[in-house]
């Protein structure tokens, strides 16, 4: 008599997942590759898009501005789905790693690598010490003192001719030309992608998130909250610093334009496309924005309102953000299965 077999659906994920996203149980090197295949995915495509885009000089420089926005828009969702603080003067980080990174290079004369690594850590050391006083604030009120920072500072760049007034700070040293130029920063932002990843899935992390859902818990635990909230502005601005102290040297140019609004609310608009809370999703939201921005030059003043829609239509249609919504439907993939 002939053997009847039924076959149902099963999703690929079912086996895998053990109660907890942290927690798998892999049987084969296919459960393997399912589980490590976005996160390689991800890797090549920031290592070799920087190789595919070097026929064009153009959209090698763009590539390397949207490594640098995709480092500020990691920035502000870790703090703000990490650490429960809405920072929207990103700027503020920008402008005092350029400056700082251009005071070392082109007055003291140090090398660029080194200015530049200074700046990153003094200039978030600074950033973190003019907060501390907002840093009691809670939510739109810590969001709108953070605003003003970078709009003080270059008013009292501005009105005062400091640190060469509206003319900057000119004779900064490029970075070595080629590869080592463009893969710094590459670099960089893998290891801020992975080890914030790994940092948020520690105790830190837990008392992190812990501020972010209850702080007043976390005050009656005996635990100091304005610290630990310096604590993570503090690893918030070493990226924001970075990326100051390498524009300064990419563009040799240091000026109030460091302070520009574009450091706030392109990172935001990132952060909110790619898919907040994930830290992968800012990634994926630079990745898309900022090229489309630039191809969107040709049309003058009209890209604006063609990038506007193009950011409505993506809140519209994808408001979970394009990576939580790419992830939901992957971990849906069904395949048939003997029942």
């Amino acid at each position: 008599m002939e053997k009847v077999t039924f076959r149902r659906k099963k999703r690929i994920d079912r086996g895998i997942k053990i109660r907890t996203d942290g927690l798998y149980a892999i049987s084969s090197w296919k459960e393997l590759l399912y589980l490590a295949g976005p996160r390689l995915a991800l890797i090549l495509a920031i290592l070799l898009i920087p190789l595919i885009t070097s026929p064009f000089p153009y959209w090698q420089r763009v590539f390397t501005v949207v490594i640098l926005y995709a480092l500020l828009a990691i920035s502000f969702d870790f703090l703000m789905n990490f650490v429960g603080l809405v920072c929207l003067g990103g700027a503020l980080f920008v402008g005092i790693g350029g400056y700082m990174s251009a005071i070392l290079n082109s007055w003291a004369g140090l090398p660029a690598p080194l200015s530049i690594l200074i700046a990153t850590v003094a200039g978030a050391a600074l950033s973190t010490v003019l907060l501390l006083p907002v840093l009691k604030l809670r939510r739109v009120y810590f969001a709108i003192a953070t605003f003003m920072y970078p709009l003080l500072f270059a008013t009292l760049i501005e009105a005062t001719q400091i640190l060469g007034g509206t003319e900057g700070i000119r004779g900064i040293d490029p970075l070595s030309p080629g590869w080592f130029e463009l893969y710094l920063g590459v670099g960089v932002l893998l290891i801020a992608l992975f080890g914030l990843r790994r940092l948020v899935n520690q105790d830190i992390g837990l008392v992190f998130r812990g501020i972010r859902d209850n702080d007043l818990s976390v005050t009656a635990s005996g635990i100091n909250v304005t610290y630990r909230r310096a604590q993570g502005l503090f690893i918030a601005a070493i990226l924001g610093c970075f990326v100051g102290a390498y524009f300064c040297h990419l563009y040799q140019w240091a000026g109030m334009s460091l302070f520009a609004i574009d450091y706030s609310i392109m990172p935001i608009a990132a952060a909110v496309t790619g898919g907040m809370g994930t830290l992968a999703g800012p990634v994926l939201g630079a990745y898309i924005l900022i090229p489309i921005s630039e191809w969107l030059r040709r049309f003058g003043t009209l890209r604006i309102v063609f990038y506007s829609l193009v950011i409505i239509l993506i809140m519209m249609f994808w408001s979970e953000g394009l990576l939580n919504w790419a992830r939901r439907k992957y971990e849906q993939v069904e395949y048939w299965t003997e029942a």
